[in-house]
């Protein structure tokens, strides 16, 4: 077993002690997708002491493309990424403590998990990001944060009391935006991602906080476009997240899209916690047939017809799932 990560601890930067640590460490992965599942294989090749990984979705044949972590045999199973991704990783490294959650990430979950030593960010839509950011900034753990789409990928850290927090720069995300089901996505862009991504954690791990990226990194691996945008100047001393009186908004429930069963019409309302503008659907969902009159817009998404309207509200309809109406309403709405 020693031999096995031989090479990594030749590695001036990590070395014998720095494979101590990293063998020590406790992390949790947000999301089994594409940057979750990819991060967490080359954390577990890497040896981290114990993995945790939360995930709601299940594995479908259009993952496979990118989700190299996935089978044929899973997405025919329809297996949970969560449980999927908890084998696999198992078979990889028996020697990891691995554990897979089925479900939602939350405030009460990530509470639960305020003694991790970082927290990545393998997720697709940015309401859930914002929940991992206040509790992070709560409890002063490491957030990597890292999004891709098309081409295009970007990737940041977040040190509590160090850094702006995602909060400082991205501010209130508006509903809407390219998402991977409406602009596609290319394997290569979220492998680059995940690799910055686990580079960072690496450091943080083997106590190398000193060689951590300093800003936000953007790039598109189709256009050969690579840069980084310097964010210190960004922090607020009046941040809701970060600032000098926190009260981490976005960890009340308030702050959450909330959704509804409606009694009898086998359908599901979501109250978005952010507005939704239409001009940006019409955008994003231009390859699909939308109806529109001056009170709503439909439009039909994977055999449900999906009813939105100005106040942000929507109507998922043809099912009785919460889960999967959201589900749905992230990846072709945002979030």
């Amino acid at each position: 077993m020693n031999e096995r990560y031989s090479r990594q601890t030749r590695f001036p930067g990590i070395g014998p002690d720095g494979q101590a640590r990293i063998a020590s460490a406790e992390i949790l992965i947000a999301g089994a997708g594409a940057l979750g599942s990819a991060a967490a294989e080359m954390l577990v090749r890497a040896g981290v002491g114990t993995v945790t990984i939360v995930d709601r979705d299940y594995v479908e044949f259009s993952n496979l493309q990118r989700q190299q972590l996935y089978t044929e045999a899973d997405a025919e199973a329809r297996m949970p990424k969560a449980a999927a991704a908890e084998k696999r990783l198992k078979e990889i490294n028996s020697s990891v403590e691995i554990t897979g959650i089925i479900g939602e990430i939350t405030p009460e979950l990530l509470e639960s998990y305020d003694h991790v030593d970082v927290i990545i960010d393998g997720l697709d839509n940015f309401e859930t990001r914002m929940v991992i950011n206040d509790a992070a900034q709560k409890a002063g753990i490491p957030f990597v944060y890292g999004a891709c789409v098309s081409s295009y990928g970007l990737s940041y850290t977040v040190l509590p009391g160090k850094k702006p927090c995602l909060q400082c720069i991205l501010g209130t995300v508006p509903g809407g935006g390219e998402t991977c089901d409406t602009a596609g996505i290319i394997g290569p862009a979220v492998q680059l991602t995940a690799s910055y991504q686990t580079a960072e954690v690496l450091k943080l791990l083997a106590g190398a906080e000193d060689q951590l990226r300093n800003g936000l990194i953007q790039y598109d691996v189709w256009a050969n476009e690579t840069r980084t945008m310097g964010v210190d100047r960004l922090k607020r001393h009046d941040c809701p997240s970060c600032g000098e009186n926190p009260v981490y908004p976005n960890l009340e429930r308030g702050a959450r899209t909330q959704t509804a069963v409606l009694c009898g019409r086998d359908t599901v309302q979501i109250r978005p916690a952010k507005h939704v503008a239409f001009e940006e659907l019409r955008r994003t969902l231009a390859s699909y047939e939308l109806q529109e009159n001056p009170y709503l817009m439909q439009v039909k998404l994977e055999g449900h017809r999906v009813v939105l309207f100005h106040d942000g509200r929507a109507l998922v309809h043809n099912t009785q799932e919460p889960s999967a109406a959201l589900s749905l309403y992230q990846r072709y709405i945002g979030s």
